[in-house]
């Protein structure tokens, strides 16, 4: 059973990274009260960067912290443009996660040998307890791109011919991606405006198909927003 969307509009891109550092460090203190361990599924993009390193700053027991990804870039691991290395230098290279608790996509492999050795990293952490997800100006998430056909039945997708450079990818799958306990989308500055309002509006676009098992909550700045001016659940 999937949750409805509840989306929460917030002043300033600033204010979505706060809000998300909060509802994270929430997330993690009930997963390992409950659970003894916390998983969650990183983004790439510059609003998920600023709230890791608010994270970077705050208190919480990392050592039951278990990192993975949403989606990766086929570049070498050293690529700036890797979300891996960007969470590196935001968060995981500076709060004490056990480096064997930290699994980012090996894909320096190519996509199709990337997912098929992530999809066997994963197995044992689903439901994950949190993923965050960014939205593309064009309604991508993640590395699941408008247009493309998307399998349903893996649980990692190799990608190729994405839209945006490097053409080749790799993303958990729709179905792995609503594999946990919160959805949190991050949604930030006016270029987002126009999927937002076609999300809204309940077209096709892969952000709008992608819903947790639990809670799903879309974390969203004014300028991303525009005119309206109150909460709204789906």
């Amino acid at each position: 059973m999937h949750s409805s969307i509840s989306w929460h509009p917030l002043d300033s891109a600033d204010a979505v990274a706060l809000e998300a550092c909060s509802r994270i460090l929430r997330a993690a203190r009930e997963a390992i009260g409950e659970r003894d361990r916390f998983s969650i599924v990183l983004a790439g993009g510059g609003t998920p960067e600023r709230t890791y390193r608010l994270l970077a700053d705050s208190k919480s027991d990392w050592g039951s912290w278990h990192v993975y990804f949403g989606d990766e870039r086929c570049l070498t691991v050293t690529d700036p443009q890797r979300n891996s290395l960007m969470a590196a230098r935001a968060l995981t290279d500076k709060v004490p996660i056990p480096r064997n608790q930290i699994h980012p996509i090996p894909a320096e492999l190519g996509p199709e040998p990337a997912a098929l050795r992530y999809a066997e990293e994963i197995t044992d952490a689903l439901p994950f307890d949190l993923v965050l997800l960014g939205l593309g100006e064009d309604g991508h998430t993640a590395s699941l791109f408008p247009g493309q056909e998307h399998p349903i039945g893996p649980t990692v997708l190799a990608i190729h011919q994405a839209p945006k450079t490097p053409a080749d990818r790799v993303s958990l799958s729709r179905n792995t991606l609503e594999s946990c306990r919160q959805l949190l989308f991050l949604v930030t500055g006016s270029g987002k405006r126009t999927a937002v309002q076609s999300w809204k509006r309940g077209e096709n676009i892969p952000a709008a198909g992608i819903r947790g098992q639990g809670t799903t909550e879309v974390l969203i700045d004014r300028s991303a927003w525009g005119n309206h001016q109150t909460e709204h659940r789906e």
